[in-house]
Formats: structure tokens, sequence, C-alpha cells
């Protein structure tokens, strides 16, 4: 007992590990398992459990809070200058069902600007001795606030908000245009305990909530769903709580609009793909980073947390576009610029051994004719497994300068992966010093334990520190200085360009603090098999692979039956079969449970101290990590963006991390973590892309192909055309799984260059759109549903989306399919769609679903009418992009006009000197191009295709001056190309306004 309070959880287990490690020697000797062999001690796999626990949600015992606990009532009601403040008391015994009751609240209501209402609800009487478990500190995640011009805004404010006593305190939010109640409390009980918070809302029949992420699940979360929050570490498994924390809904209303009376009726089933509809969206955030959950269904949502406070900012939209904007603008932050090069093709995998091997992937890219603009590497770089320090053999800083000037010279680059976590150097060994690890401590830059020891888990290179990023912004301690110093240090030796942040749930890899009493055993190898050694082969494939290759699927059915065999018999026979008790906390008034706290929510790892720091783990000054678990990730995002800063001076730091709170788009991307070489990952994709939209992370992609296990032709095939329309676009598979660089297989080579050809092409569109993310909050990836607000069929579309609001994609995601079926939204409003390849406009009814031709190497893309798209001459490299010639691609809506928007820079400047922003603007027969800025790009305009002219075509000028030569007319596809520019814009292409007539 003494030592789980005092070494949090760790002085049990250092007896048990000494034992284990006297009995018997485990080494690990498999070819690309370690970078640095030697014979080390394997932790044994029970180091990483936990007591049994039963999530809430499924324990037939559990105790209803709403059955036993008496609600608040409120009273002292006053009016304040932007709403009102209330004091609200619990209106009898206190239930203490899962924590203690707090007797005394305080109510805020705000109305803080004209489309944002606030609602805070927290304890009465807070200090410093209780502020962690219910004040989320505005230094780590900011808190929006009353607008400066509210007195003139909020007037026009479109939520109400109201309160009931009757028969305990409600509240309800109601949107004033049009009666509709937003969100109410009335009929529950609002439950608010030490460690337990409760709160719900009725929501309509067969409502549409997006967001609540991070989680692998369709786009529409669905009403018979529960959302758990609690970063954690975790292979990317359907429907549970993986890395990240976003405790924001999208919620979007479909009314059917009375063609005589212009009323509306609430759509619970709309199902008429003609009829006139009108949507109406919100946004809600719950500002809390506690461990929590939403149970959804099919009348209602419920809360619960295990702390912090009701901290709710409703959003009034009414549009997706206005909640997004407004969330980002006033809570979160916009979305960081990236630098162009980063919209290149990356390439990584776990399993690259050396320089020489990644050269040779380098040069087989070239060699093939692939575009490669990013090559990464995995932990195998690293001298066993420890940051910011290469293994002298294999990664070398000699061979690595050679290798990186030469990639450098070539326009390419190379992005390393840092993980969370830093070996603890054996004291017993003077051979395993490690000066990171020396200069993090003498600066106070590690969590500890509660008695102020550090605070030692275990990770890949053994037992391992922490960074305490809480310690550091709250209590001035160390660690954002050391973190920056140890990236400059690092990139005198390895002249990176960008960083990936991983394991930053954070993860453990055994319960508390396992190693305090186990130092002098480091380096450990991690409590179970990599892939690749003996009982971890990977013998996975994606579905369809008995089908596509049948010889193949037999012999590897084969091997992984004996394996399985010789697994069994070495476990030897099956325990006894026995029902699990499970272990139930009981409160403990006044006092809190942090590992094992009375609700149990249905986390992915059962215990919270699985697989993941203790909650009791403490920070420097105090507080401990169960109160703010959940930011880890995002502030380590954090300490990297500003360490950047410092090692590229005046440059846009480029990030991509793997766990992310609210807000952490303005430091950095996200990728989709641990996927699976399975369609139905490919498939997950384009839902987990979306709903990162909606969290101001617009700079997202998964794994191309899958992570996980081997990929095969045709699943790669699809997916790295697919991916070629995500902002980020990386191919990434895991240690000793088969290669999948697309080169593998001659037709992945042929689709990956067909779909890249075409994203380069559009490189300056998608930078454009960034711009616009960064600078005012828009969407870069869209849900149809979301471009096309009055068509509820589109509602639960996510196997098709928008990149910008001018280009479709309609991906293939079933194996086996050589077509695919697509909606083309706007139709029935005079919307008009274009395929991109034969730029004929496509004919399609209101809500019919297309088949499309998509045999495999070909992906479905469909430019918007009403459309203006700039592009560029596609090249190896984004610095070759950049200095192709222009072309422009526009699409004329129904009434024959069309426009967009181009923005330049030096691609790289955090505040660039100069910009320049184009707009383009077709109508009645002529294009415009008018500039603003005094970014100078030379480069000429080469051509202009317009799509959608239909009459015949007998004349073109430029500026006045008649085309003679260099433009053509397709009759049959109405559409004019006009080539032969070069000449008359030779100073640059946007140097000078010019307009384009036909007639």
């Amino acid at each position: 007992m003494a030592g789980r309070a005092v070494l949090a959880l760790g002085g049990c287990l250092g007896a048990l590990l000494s034992a284990t490690y006297a009995q018997s020697s485990t080494t690990s000797s498999h070819a690309n398992a370690t970078t640095s062999y030697r014979s080390i001690f394997t932790l044994p796999a029970d180091v990483d459990a936990s007591v049994p626990l039963l999530p809430n949600i499924y324990d037939t015992q559990a105790v209803n809070a709403q059955d036993v606990c008496p609600g608040y009532t409120a009273s002292n009601v006053r009016r304040t200058a932007y709403g009102l403040t209330a004091s609200l008391s619990l209106a009898g015994p206190a239930c203490n069902v899962y924590g203690t009751d707090v007797d005394a609240l305080n109510l805020t209501v705000e109305y803080q600007s004209s489309d944002r209402l606030h609602i805070q609800i927290t304890p009465a009487y807070v200090d410093s001795s209780n502020s962690s478990f219910y004040a989320l500190p505005e230094v780590l995640i900011p808190k929006p606030t009353v607008d400066s011009d509210a007195n003139s805004t909020t007037l026009d404010n479109d939520l109400n908000f109201s309160w009931s006593n009757d028969p305990t305190f409600s509240f309800t939010v109601i949107r004033q245009s049009t009666g509709d109640v937003l969100f109410s409390s009335k009929g529950t009980k609002l439950v608010f305990e030490n460690q337990f918070i409760e709160f719900a809302s009725s929501l309509p029949e067969n409502y549409n909530l997006y967001g609540m992420g991070e989680v692998i699940h369709g786009l529409r979360m669905g009403n018979n769903f529960t959302r758990t929050f609690f970063a954690a570490d975790v292979g990317d498994p359907i429907d549970y709580n993986i890395y990240s924390t976003h405790p924001f809904y999208l919620d979007t209303r479909y009314y059917e609009v009375n063609e005589t009376t212009g009323s509306l009726t609430y759509a619970a089933n709309a199902t008429n793909a003609t009829g006139q509809y009108i949507s109406y969206s919100h946004g809600l955030y719950l500002r809390n980073a506690h461990a929590q959950e939403v149970l959804m269904k099919p009348s209602n949502i419920t809360w619960r947390t295990l702390g912090g406070d009701i901290d709710l900012y409703f959003y009034a939209g009414p549009t997706q576009e206005k909640v997004t904007k407004a969330y980002q603008m006033s809570a979160i932050g916009l979305p960081a610029m990236q630098q162009y090069f980063t919209f290149g093709y990356h390439q990584c995998r776990w399993g690259y051994a050396n320089w020489t091997q990644l050269q040779e992937v380098v040069d087989n890219f070239a060699k093939f004719g692939i575009p490669l603009e990013n090559i990464w590497t995995d932990i195998d770089y690293m001298n066993q497994y420890r940051d910011f320090d290469n293994d002298q053999n294999t990664f070398s800083y000699s061979e690595g300068a050679e290798f990186l000037s030469r990639l450098h010279a070539n326009g390419q680059h190379y992005i390393p992966i840092v993980d969370s976590a830093i070996y603890h150097p054996n004291p017993n060994n003077a051979s395993d010093a490690y000066a990171t690890f020396d200069r993090g401590a003498e600066l106070d830059a590690y969590m500890l334990n509660p008695d102020g020891s550090l605070y030692v888990g275990a990770v890949w290179p053994g037992y391992t520190v922490f960074p305490d990023w809480i310690g550091a912004v709250l209590n001035g301690t160390g660690a954002f200085e050391w973190w920056s110093g140890e990236m400059a240090i690092w990139h005198q030796n390895v002249s990176y360009d960008g960083i990936w942040i991983d394991m930053s749930e954070i993860s453990s890899f055994c319960v508390g603090s396992c190693g305090s009493q186990n130092i002098t055993m480091n380096p450990v190898h991690p409590p179970f098999s990599l892939p690749g050694e003996p009982g971890n082969i990977v013998y996975g494939y994606p579905e369809g692979f008995n089908i596509t290759n049948a010889t193949e699927f037999s012999s590897v059915s084969s091997a992984s039956a004996i394996a399985a065999s010789s697994a069994s018999a070495a476990a030897g026979p099956p325990a006894s079969s026995t029902s699990t008790s499970y272990i139930r906390t009981t409160p403990t008034p006044g006092s809190r449970s942090l590992e094992y706290p009375p609700y149990v929510i249905n986390n992915v790892q059962g215990a919270l101290d699985v697989h993941a720091v203790s909650p009791n783990a403490t920070h420097h000054g105090g507080t401990q990590e169960y109160d703010y678990h959940n930011l880890f990730g995002h502030q380590i995002l954090n300490a990297t963006y500003h360490a950047l800063l410092g090692v590229f001076p005046g440059k846009r730091p480029f990030i991509i991390g793997r766990s992310t709170f609210a807000g952490s788009g303005k430091w950095a991307g996200h990728w989709g973590g641990d996927n699976a070489s399975l369609w139905a990952y490919m498939y997950f994709s384009i839902s987990q892309a979306l709903s990162f939209s909606l969290f101001g992370i617009p700079m997202f992609g998964v794994d191309t192909c899958g992570f996980n296990g081997n990929s095969d032709e045709e699943l790669c095939n699809r997916w790295m055309q697919l991916s070629a329309f995500f902002p980020f676009y990386r191919n990434h598979n895991v240690l000793s799984a088969i290669s999948q660089e697309p080169y593998v297989w001659a037709s992945v080579a042929d689709a990956t260059k067909t779909a890249i050809s075409i994203r380069y092409s559009l490189l300056p569109y998608m930078y454009t759109l960034f711009h616009l993310a960064h600078e005012t909050g828009s969407t870069v990836m869209r849900a149809l549903a979301w471009e096309f607000p009055n068509e509820p069929l589109l509602a639960s579309t996510d196997t098709q989306f928008l990149l910008g609001g001018s280009l479709m994609i309609v991906p293939v995601l079933a194996q086996g399919a050589t077509s695919v079926g697509g909606v083309f939204p706007g139709v029935g409003y005079g919307e008009k769609w274009y395929d991109w390849y034969n730029q004929s406009a496509v004919i399609a009814s209101p809500g019919q679903n297309i088949t499309i031709d998509a045999p495999l190497g070909h992906i479905p893309v469909y430019v918007r009418g009403g459309s203006v798209l700039p592009m560029q001459e596609p090249g190896m490299t984004t610095r070759e992009c950049r200095s192709n010639p222009w072309g422009l691609l526009a699409a004329t809506s129904l009434e024959g006009t069309a426009s967009g928007q181009l923005y330049i820079d030096d691609g790289e400047s955090l505040t660039p000197n100069a910009t320049l922003l184009v707009d383009f603007s077709l109508t009645e027969s002529a294009l415009y191009a008018s500039a603003r800025g005094t970014y100078n790009d030379t480069n000429p305009l080469a051509n202009v295709t317009i799509m959608g002219v239909p009459s015949s075509v007998s004349n073109v000028t430029l500026n006045g001056a008649s085309l003679s030569s260099g433009w053509t007319y397709n009759t049959t596809s109405q559409v004019l190309t006009i080539t032969g520019l070069a000449n008359s814009t030779s100073t640059g292409a946007w140097t000078n306004d010019w307009v384009l007539r036909w007639n």
C-alpha cells in the first residue's frame, strides 16, 4: 500500500521484476528489432496489467446517478452586463455516488458575441488545494471571453438561455429565430462531484452529430454510441478511444419547407430527393480536459466527466462553415500555415535499417519516375531507441550529413520520429551515459512520483522518464527550455526539416513507476514481441487477398497456422475457466481515488494506468496526471513548435503529432495513427480526415496502404490514389511487413504517378486553401453535407468528399470493384459538375447514385461548376513545381460564371515579406485576373482551359489583342483550350492584370 502511494504503483513491482530477472534472461536478436544489439532482459507481460474493471455502461450493478442524486436548486440570480450569475445548492441529501458531492456551485451565463453563448458551472469554493480538480488553466487551454464589441454584437445573438427549478435546476438553450431547442437538461438532474459530473440534454429524433474525436467511426456519430475521451496508445480499434481528445460536436438539423407558407417542419427521416429543405447547424464545445465519455441515445445525450467543471460554449452557426470558423477564432486558434514542401509526397516505414537503404529508396523513386518530396525514418535510426541520439553504426552523423546534403540539393527533405519518453541511463554502467537525460534532470524537466522522486515507466528504450510540460507551464520548471536545447543540439548533427512526434498520449508499457527500483537493469526490452520477432510474425493481409492471390494466401495461411500451434504449445494448457471478479471503488468522502475512480469509463485499455503514465504521477508544483493526462500530446506539440522556431528562425515549423487536443492545429498536423492494411481502414480514413477539419487540424493524413499487417497490390493501388487528395500524403508501414513503397507493384506505380500528377498540378489550389484556413478558419477537406447544407440525403455521406469547394473525389473503397456509386450534390438547384479527365459536364438527377466506371488505377475526380482552379505544371519536387508555368482550369456554372483565388508567397516564412493574392472572375465570355500584393512571381501563364462554353468560339483576345492561333474549341465537350500564352506573359502570369475574352 505504501509503495503504491509513494511510487505510483511501482514499489510492489520492483521485487517482482528483480525476482524474474534472477530466474531468466530473454534476448531479442531479430535483425530489425533493435538498432544496437545487446542481450537484454525482457519485461514480463504482466507489468502492463492492472486490476479488472467493468465499464459503468456495461455494469448491471452500477448505480444510476439520476435515480439517487438530488440535483441542485438555483438562487441569488443576478443579471450582469452580458448575462447572469446564480448560486446552485444541493436540492437534497448528497448522494456521493461516484465521488463527493459539491454542495455549492456557481452558474455563469455570458452572451459573448453575436453567435456564442457561454454557460459555466463550477464549484463555489476553489483554492490552490483543489483548483486542478476543477479549473482548466487558461495558460494551458485558452478560454473564450466576451468580445470587445459585445455591447453591440450580442444584441444579434440568436441563442437564448432559460432556466428552471422545477423540480430541480435545469437549463435550456433555444435558437430564437426558429424556436428550436438546441439543448435542454429539463427532466434530468445535474450531478457534480469531485470525481464525477453528469449532465444531459434531450435531442430530436434521428439527430445528426459530427466530431467528438478521436475515434475510428463513420462521419455521423449515430444515436446508439458511447464516445470515450481518454488519450490512448492503441492501434486504431474501431469505435474506441484512441490518441486525441476533441470534446466538440456539430449538430445539423434539417427542416422541410412548406412551399405555400414557408413554415418549417423538423425532418427526422427526409427521403424526398426533390423536396425543399433547409438546415440549421450549431456547435457545442465542452472545455474540459479530464477523462470523460458521452452517451448518445435515440432521444438524448449524456456527458460524464471524471473531473473539471461544466464549461460549455454554444456556437449558433447556422451553418457548419460559420460554426467551424467561430470555434477556431474564439476557442482553439487558427490552423498553422504549412510550408509548401509539406504538400509533397512523404515516404516512411518502420524498418529502414540504415542511410544506405534510405538512399536506395530515394533512388528507386527517381528510377521509377515517382515524385518523392520527403523521406522519413521511424525509430530505427535511434541509438537503442533513445531520442536525439543516432545509432552510429547504421545512421552515423557523418554518413547522414552526406545523405542529407544530396537530399537537400535535390529539393527533398527529411523528417525523423521523436518519441515522448526519455531513456533513464543505468547508474551502474558508465558506458550507458545519456547526456539528454542528464540535461533534462538538471532543469527539473521530468514528471515525479508523489514522494518527489522521478516517475520511471517503460517505453521502447527501456525504463524511461517523461517530460513534465504541465509543471513547466504552471510552475516554471525547465522542460520547454531543455526540449528546445535538445532539438537544437541534435539538428547540428542531423539536419532534419520537420519533426514527427509519437507515443504522446502519453504511453508507458508498464503500470506505475515500474522502473523506480529497477534502473540498474536498464536497458530492458518491452513486455511484448516486436513485429518480426518470434511469436509476432506479420501474417495479416487485406480482405480479398485469398481471391486475388490464392497461392500466396495458401502459403501464408499454412505458416500462420503453424505459428499459432507453436505458440499454443509453448503457452501450455489453458487456464481453468473462472468468472472475472471486478474491482469497484467506493468513494471516500473528501478524497479522490486517482488510479481507479469510482466511475469507470469505457477506456480501450481498461484501467487508466494501463499502457499510460499512472494518474497519480505528479507534476512539479504538486498537480497530478489524473487532471492533465489528455494534455500531454497537446503540450509536447507546443514545446516542439517553439523549439523548431529556434532551430529554423523565421520559418514555419512542420510537425506531425499523434495525440492532439482542442487547439493543437495551431502548432501541428496529425496522422491517423496505427491503422491496418484493410479496406475498412481506407474507408474510415475519410471520416477521420473530415472530423479533424471540424477540429481545426486540416493537415491530416493516414498511413497510406495501411500500417499494421501486409498490404497488397489492389489495396495499395486504390489507397495511393485516394490519399493523393488528402493534405498530408504519406505511405508508412510496420516493421517486418512486406515493402509497400508504390514502386513495388507496377500497377501501383502507374496509379500513383497518375494521382500525384493531378495533386502536384493542383498544389497552388491546395496551398491557397490552407492560406484561407490559416486566415479565416475555413476547411480544406469538406463533407458534402457541409457544402450543400440543404440536402438531408447527404447527412451520412462519407464515401466521397470535397477538397475545398471546387473538387469532388469519389474513390473506390471496396475490394474487387471496378466501378463506384457517386452522388452529385446540388444538381437539383442548378449545380454543374465536370469530369476531370474528359472535361465534359455530368448528367445527373437530384439524389441519384450514378455508377461510375473506375477500373484499377483510376480515381474519379470532378470539378464543380463556377470554379476557377489555379494550377502549375507538375514536377518531381515541389521546388520544381514552383518554377513551372501556370495554368488555369475554369468550370462554368449554369449561369456561365466562375470564380477562384490564388495565394502565393515564398512557401516557408512564418511572416512572409511579400505575398500575392490573385482573384479570378469569369462572366459574359470573359475571364479576368487581378492581383494585389508585392510578391514577384515570374513564371508565365502557359494555358487556360474553360469547360462549359455553350457555343462555338470564333475569336479569342488577351487584353484586347487577338490570338490568331494556340486555341481550340471542342463542340462535343464544349471545352475551350487556349495555349501559347507564355510569350504574352513572359514577365510573369500575374505581373499585370489581364482579361481573356472569347466570342
